[in-house]
C-alpha cells in the first residue's frame, strides 16, 4: 500500500503534465459525476414533467372554454387584468379598475375612429353581455364587423353615447347609417326599404334611468337576420335584416374609441354565449 501511495507522489512530483490524480482520487470523482450527472437528469426529468403538466392544464382550460362556446354557455371573453386575446392602436387602450379603457386626451386625440378587436375569431349566432360607462362623446360595440384594416372595422354596432341620442341604437358603421332607432322594431326588405313599428318600451322612462357615468348593462342578440340590442333590462331596437346584399351574417367584435373631445369609455364583465344553429 505505501508503495502505491509513494508511486503516485513520485508521479505527481515529477511527471507535472500527467493528470495528478491518483486511481483512488479518479474513482471518486468518476462517481461524483456520475451522481450529478443522474441528479441532473432527474431534474431536468421532473421540471419537463412539470412543464408538460402546466402546458396540458393551460390546454385543457383553452378547450372547455372553447367547449363551453360551441355548447352555447355563458364564457367571460376579458381576464380583467389584462388586454390578453384582444388587439388595438397602442397607447389608447389598457386595463384600468378591472375593465378595458379607451382614452383620448388634448395631447393623444383621435384622427378616426379606431378599434379594440376581439381575437377569438368571427362570429354567427350569438348573445353579448357587458357593462360600460363613458365620461364623454360616442362609443359603440361592433359585430359581425369585417377588418377594414389600421385598427378600422365596418359592420353592424350597438351604439352609445354620453349625451343620450344614440344610446341603444343599432347603426352600420361605414354602411348603411342607422338602421334602428331608438325604440324601434325594424324590418329591412330586400330592396332597402324599411317596415317600421314601435316598441312598447317607454323611452323617457329609458333615458331618465341611463347615467352614462355610472354603470350600464349591455346585452345584444344576433340570431339569422334578427337583432336585439337589451340597454338596463330595456329593449331598445329589434331589427330584421332581410337586405341579403349588405346584411352581416359573420363577422368579428370590436370595441370603438371615437373621435371627438378628450373621453374614456370603460367595458367590463364582457361575457359571450354561441347560439346554436
Amino acid at each position: 500500500m505505501y508503495r502505491f501511495l509513494l508511486s503516485c507522489l513520485v508521479a505527481v512530483l515529477f511527471v507535472g503534465m500527467l493528470s495528478p490524480t491518483c486511481p483512488v482520487q479518479a474513482n471518486d470523482n468518476a462517481n461524483d459525476n456520475a451522481n450529478d450527472n443522474a441528479n441532473d437528469n432527474a431534474n431536468d426529468n421532473a421540471n419537463d414533467n412539470a412543464n408538460s403538466v402546466v402546458e396540458s392544464a393551460g390546454e385543457v382550460k383553452q378547450d372547455q372554454d372553447e367547449d363551453a362556446l360551441k355548447d352555447g354557455e355563458f364564457k367571460s371573453i376579458f381576464d380583467g387584468e389584462t388586454l390578453k386575446g384582444w388587439q388595438g392602436l397602442d397607447g389608447f387602450w389598457s386595463v384600468t379598475d378591472q375593465a378595458i379603457t379607451g382614452k383620448t386626451t388634448e395631447e393623444k386625440p383621435l384622427n378616426s375612429n379606431t378599434f379594440l378587436f376581439w381575437e377569438g375569431g368571427k362570429l354567427e349566432n350569438f348573445e353579448l353581455q357587458l357593462k360600460f360607462r363613458l365620461t364623454s362623446g360616442n362609443s359603440g360595440i361592433q359585430y359581425r364587423s369585417q377588418d377594414l384594416g389600421n385598427n378600422v372595422v365596418g359592420g353592424y354596432q350597438a351604439d352609445m353615447d354620453f349625451g343620450k341620442q344614440w344610446i341603444g341604437i343599432l347603426y352600420d358603421e361605414r354602411g348603411r347609417g342607422v338602421l334602428a332607432a331608438r325604440m324601434q322594431s325594424v324590418v329591412i326588405q330586400e330592396d332597402g326599404e324599411k317596415k317600421i313599428t314601435a316598441l312598447d318600451s317607454n323611452e323617457a322612462t329609458f333615458l331618465e334611468k341611463y347615467d352614462p357615468l355610472a354603470w350600464n348593462s349591455y346585452h345584444i342578440i344576433a340570431n339569422g337576420n334578427e337583432l336585439t340590442h337589451i340597454v338596463n333590462g330595456t329593449t331598445t331596437i329589434k331589427l330584421k335584416d332581410m337586405q341579403v346584399k349588405d346584411a352581416e351574417t359573420s363577422g368579428i367584435l370590436a370595441l370603438q374609441l371615437h373621435t371627438g373631445p378628450p373621453m374614456t369609455v370603460q367595458f367590463k364583465d364582457i361575457k359571450l354565449k354561441v347560439l346554436k344553429k
